[in-house]
């Protein structure tokens, strides 16, 4: 069985799903594959800059949310130095920072009804006149021809043909969610310290919790029971927020950097969101880049003449709209990762010192917060 159409979404993620309402009220056929059946069972909760809310509010998605927990001040200190900035709403002029909200709920908000559940693609070919999606459906083989093809499946799909260049930070992150005896309402924190960055993000009724560590430790950390878990989370961690009382459901992930060789990999096909790149989670970069990837892409389409879509000069369009945002978000999360994460003396103290530095000079420390919430083309 083939058809046709004018953009086929691989993915129907946060990130797919928004591009793919981006284009509802267009003249173009658009097509959203997802392999789920059913509504998605991730139950992590993922952090929104301020920028990505003015873009879910565009989608008409924002009032569907809920859940949805304000972040207005982020306290970001160094262990085992006085050296710390404070990042406040107030100062930076805009409502609040961030939002920290349960996956589902975001899911469910950008629900594109045209999506296609249960296709599994199988291939994907970029041709001299549109892309080729091979898919299965129903028990049943699909053949589906698009004028541009969007990846935003994670990477999966031509990982193997197109591998991306990666590099390794010997780290895991354990999440889960904890509640404490002195909480502070919108208040996230972000702490280096020479095993790896550690936050904790307002949400409900206590925060959600980014320990990074060696694989090795976050095993043991596993392992360990609640008592234990919240004893040394409390030593690594501080009075900020009181004694640590309760925790939840601990998993990890590995951490690593992994950049697409090229977002327009083949005629026809562009990637979004993880699928171009998935970055560290410190500065909670990942999600908010892949919507504005999903945001530009979206809005090149639009200004494409039908005939356009997918040619070589739309896709050069696309990468160079993209491109400085990427990499500087890449190379910000990067950088931070890198310079952080180790207890050399010297650096240690040169890190503290910018940090306070930061804090005292307000030109400087806006500069740094539009990008986290607007990335480089704030």
């Amino acid at each position: 069985m083939t058809q046709n159409c004018d953009i086929a979404i691989i993915g129907g993620g946060p990130v797919g799903s928004a591009l793919a309402l981006a284009l509802k009220d267009s003249n173009l056929s658009v097509r959203l594959l997802e392999a789920r059946t059913g509504a998605s069972q991730d139950a992590r909760a993922l952090a929104l800059s301020y920028g990505s809310r003015l873009l879910l509010e565009r989608l008409d998605a924002w009032k569907r949310l809920s859940g949805v927990s304000s972040i207005r001040t982020i306290h970001i200190s160094q262990k085992r130095s006085f050296g710390r900035t404070l990042l406040t709403a107030s100062e930076l002029k805009v409502p609040e920072l961030g939002y920290v909200l349960p996956y589902p709920s975001l899911q469910k908000a950008l629900s594109f009804e045209q999506t296609l559940h249960g296709a599994n693609v199988t291939a994907l070919e970029g041709r001299e006149d549109c892309a080729e999606i091979s898919y299965q459906q129903d028990g049943q083989e699909h053949m589906l021809r698009a004028r541009l093809a969007i990846l935003a499946d994670g990477g999966k799909l031509l990982a193997d043909r197109y591998p991306p260049k990666t590099r390794e930070y010997g780290q895991s992150a354990l999440i889960s969610h904890v509640t404490c005896s002195d909480m502070k309402p919108e208040t996230a924190f972000e702490r280096f310290t020479p095993e790896g960055p550690f936050a904790l993000l307002p949400y409900m009724d206590g925060y959600e919790l980014v320990w990074t560590a060696p694989h090795t430790k976050v095993e043991e950390m596993l392992s360990w029971s609640d008592e234990a878990f919240l004893e040394a989370l409390h030593d690594h961690f501080g009075d900020r927020v009181g004694r640590f009382t309760s925790l939840g459901k601990r998993s990890s992930f590995p951490l690593g950097l992994k950049k697409a060789q090229a977002q327009t990999p083949m005629p026809h096909v562009a990637l979004v969101g993880n699928a171009a790149q998935t970055m560290h989670p410190v500065a909670g970069q990942g999600f908010n880049m892949g919507l504005r990837d999903a945001w530009e892409l979206a809005q090149e389409i639009l200004d494409a003449k039908p005939e356009e879509l997918g040619t070589d000069e739309m896709l050069a369009n696309y990468r160079s709209r993209r491109q400085a945002d990427r990499e500087g978000g890449i190379g910000f999360t990067d950088s931070l990762v890198r310079l952080f994460s180790n207890d050399l003396p010297v650096i240690s103290q040169m890190r503290a010192a910018s940090l306070s530095l930061l804090d005292g000079m307000p030109v400087a420390k806006k500069f740094v917060a539009r990008r986290m919430m607007f990335g480089a083309n704030g």
